[in-house]
């Protein structure tokens, strides 16, 4: 049988670096929350109103004409992400805007799309 290049068979302990590494993995709340976090914004029609939101705030009628979905399942997925801070909303008379709540969420958006949009690029470039 052969052996898996990617499992250590040492014995060798680097204490140094364990412990230095122990210390800065966030707390368990902490990883509970980016978790949450992820799996927030992980749905794929959350995503795409995500996308949405990048360059322009929107109404909730708006934002179901550009999906091609009701209104009702697109307020279902805004509540979610007002829910857990990803979108925020902004009364006009009777109707309700929606935006991205930070520049930390666009961050993470472009961040994401140019991490997928590099490993599609290196996986192009392995095929040629």
């Amino acid at each position: 049988m052969p052996k898996n290049e990617y499992i250590c068979d040492c014995n060798v302990v680097h204490v140094d670096v364990v412990e230095r590494v122990k210390f800065s993995i966030p707390s368990d709340d902490m990883l509970n929350r980016v978790a949450q976090f992820h799996k927030i914004i992980g749905d794929n029609t959350r995503c795409k109103i995500l996308f949405a939101l990048v360059n322009e705030e929107m109404c909730v009628c708006d934002l179901a004409n550009v999906l091609s979905m009701s209104k009702s399942s697109i307020s279902h997925q805004l509540a979610k992400l007002r829910e857990n801070g990803v979108v925020k909303s902004r009364k006009e008379g009777k109707e309700v805007y929606y935006s991205l709540d930070d520049d930390h969420v666009l961050e993470l958006l472009s961040l994401t799309l140019t991490h997928i949009e590099h490993k599609l690029g290196d996986k192009n470039e392995n095929t040629k």
